[in-house]
């Protein structure tokens, strides 16, 4: 068992590995400025995303294509009775009056109807219209009067009264569905007069290049912007990503692949992921949390053979396994452990790779020993069965990283935007490169500008913002998209992400300093919640930092210190300030002396959706934050 066996499995099926050919475009130093990975399946020129439960349905019937949960059991969907169920719920939505071209909002969390629902509205010819189901009516007016959605469908009561409160002042109000209030079961029953055909009809009147889907971004730097997605563009993300990794999640493995999804599936990784699992006809669960006390369970009881997520699942994950150990008085133990765990992944990638003789007796000795003791655990976590994972959102920490592989979990990185239809670039299976976010999605092309900011071109790039002609024009320049990220490409054309261009900080000395690395390491430690670097026209460079409240609680439960400790003591109390700068330490680690972090501050509360701090998809709104902020700011500098 571990990351020994796993590689040495994954060498025999090299040929896996060698399909991807990527082109080099070097400048006249020699530096790799472009890299062109060509697509392993070709372009859509008919049909479109809708068909994919069809097909399914043709091809194999009775093939398990999802597992819904159930009070703790799981039961299989197979193909025919999903293609089913879409049928039904679309049938509905034309009853409900869907016109071919328009548009529905579907405001909910991950979950089985969801599924169901997106794949009905582009039967029934429509176009979805994601909504976090965190946002606010504020938030839900914009995204439903910029796209013109006449049909809302959320998931509770509360979510509902959301969008009731949000879009009272429109002229004509949405119509509007529950899902929680039996809206599927409703619209089937709503739909049964409308003929099949009339479903096939619309579906049939598709082409790639209909639009599908209206994501609206983040909103980082002001309000969202609707990207308008092709079935053209969903076809390039999902099939080309299915056919790049589903051989090593079926083939390497010899296991019949699963996943359980449980990021939002408002965020367009989310869905990209479902459709290529649909495609691929991989197992596919869902989840409606995040939070590791609600996710836990159901990674047991399902047990995926992979999974896909963000930094922040894998960070709590380890974060709670050393909480756990330092209950127990053995703190320590895990510390070593995880010390053993990063050098244990570090040898033996670097002898998969022909760079290293991997893993000594005493580094082998070590690992089987903590093997028993701590990384069994962490797979355990998991569901007992993956060992491997995708993450994206944000830069994974390169230790971390190590430490999942010495643990079993091999995890490959990918970076993309809304605009991207979710991965522009994937570390590609049987190729791991921790520290970076892999080479371009086979399709699709990057380039470094003279500026360093990536530019993405492929089939995956959007065409436009919704109602947005001069943002578009902003972006897009000869079918490249100007990323707003900095970037650089290695010598073997995989990408590693530095900054955002627009957060850039300049300090008085003239230092120009990228502030994502150091508050993605920041984040990566187990006391802290969020952060963020300062130091625009300053003289050096300074943070913000939360903590984490769990993290917290369990920091005073180990030290005999009350649950009620005032925000203000506990910022005073030099171990925990010891601690923290531990954190700040490690971040400093990554960058040189004049980037490096000289003083911190630590602040109460936390950076939430509901403060305006956050955005879903758990992004510090930075200008927000710094207009938040500013007397603890000029403190900083006061000191």
């Amino acid at each position: 068992m571990g990351v020994r066996k796993d590689l040495r499995r994954a060498r025999q099926h090299a040929d896996l590995a060698a399909r991807r050919r990527t082109e080099l475009i070097r400048d006249e130093t020699g530096t790799v400025r472009e890299a062109r990975t060509a697509p392993l399946v070709p372009a859509a020129t008919t049909g479109s995303i809708a068909d994919v439960p069809f097909t399914n349905a043709a091809e194999a019937p009775d093939a398990v294509v999802l597992r819904r949960g159930e009070n703790g059991t799981w039961r299989p969907v197979t193909a025919a009775a999903f293609a089913r169920e879409v049928t039904d719920a679309a049938k509905g939505l034309i009853a409900a009056g869907l016109e071919p071209g328009g548009r529905v909002a579907l405001m909910s969390r991950t979950r089985y109807e969801w599924t169901v629902l997106d794949f009905a509205i582009w039967a029934a010819g429509g176009q979805s219209v994601p909504i976090y189901a965190t946002s606010s009516a504020q938030q839900v007016e914009w995204i439903v009067r910029d796209s013109g959605a006449r049909l809302v469908i959320a998931e509770t009561a509360d979510n509902a009264a959301t969008v009731t409160t949000g879009t009272a002042g429109h002229p004509e109000p949405p119509l509007l569905y529950v899902l929680d209030a039996d809206a599927l079961p409703e619209l089937t029953a709503l739909g049964r007069d409308i003929p099949d055909e009339e479903v096939t009809k619309r579906r049939s009147a598709l082409t790639p290049d209909t639009v599908a889907t209206i994501c609206y971004t983040s909103g980082t730097t002001g309000q969202p912007k609707g990207c308008v997605l092709t079935h053209a563009n969903l076809h390039a993300q999902a099939a080309n990503m299915a056919e790049l990794a589903h051989p090593l999640f079926k083939e390497v493995t010899g296991q019949v692949a699963s996943t359980l999804l449980f990021l939002p599936l408002a965020h367009i990784m989310g869905r990209g992921l479902q459709i290529a699992c649909l495609m691929a006809r991989i197992e596919l669960g869902h989840c409606p949390s995040l939070k590791p006390d609600e996710l836990r369970p159901a990674l047991r009881e399902f047990r995926p053979t992979f999974l896909v997520g963000v930094p922040y699942l894998f960070e709590k994950i380890h974060a709670t396994g050393r909480a756990t150990a330092e209950k127990m008085g053995r703190a320590a133990s895990f510390d070593r452990a995880h010390r053993v765990g990063v050098r244990f992944g570090a040898a033996s990638l670097d002898r998969f790779l022909s760079r290293g003789k991997g893993p000594g007796l005493r580094l082998y000795a070590a690992w089987a020993l903590y093997d028993l003791l701590v990384y069994r655990r962490i797979r355990k976590e998991l569901g007992g069965r993956a060992r491997y994972a995708i993450s994206g959102g944000s830069p994974l920490d390169r230790d971390l990283n190590l430490f999942f592989a010495g643990a079993g979990i091999i995890v490959y990185e990918g970076y993309g935007l809304t605009e991207t239809t979710a991965a522009a670039t994937v570390v590609p299976p049987l190729e791991p490169r921790p520290g970076t976010v892999g080479v371009p999605l086979p399709g699709t092309a990057v380039r470094i500008a003279d500026d360093g900011e990536v530019l993405v071109k492929g089939g995956i790039v959007f065409g436009a913002y919704w109602n947005n002609p001069a943002a578009t024009d902003d972006v897009l320049s000869n079918e490249w998209f100007a990323t707003g990220d900095l970037g650089a490409l290695d010598e073997d054309g995989y990408l590693t992400i530095t900054g955002r261009k627009k957060d850039i900080i300049v300090t008085s000395g003239g230092k120009n300093v990228a502030p994502a690395v150091l508050e993605d390491r920041l984040r990566g430690r187990a006391l802290v919640g969020q952060c963020l670097v300062v130091g625009d026209n300053r003289p050096f460079v300074a943070a913000l930092i939360t903590l984490d409240p769990d993290a917290v609680a369990h920091w005073l439960a180990v030290r005999g210190l009350p649950a009620d400790t005032p925000p203000a003591d506990l910022a005073a109390d030099p171990r925990m300030r010891d601690d923290v700068q531990r954190a700040v330490d490690h971040a400093n680690a990554a960058v040189s002396r004049a980037e490096s972090i000289r003083a911190f501050r630590l602040v109460p509360g936390e950076f939430t959706e509901d403060n305006g701090l956050l955005t879903p998809s758990l992004k510090v709104k930075r200008h927000a934050a710094l207009a938040a902020y500013a007397d603890e700011i000029e403190a900083l500098y006061r000191t």
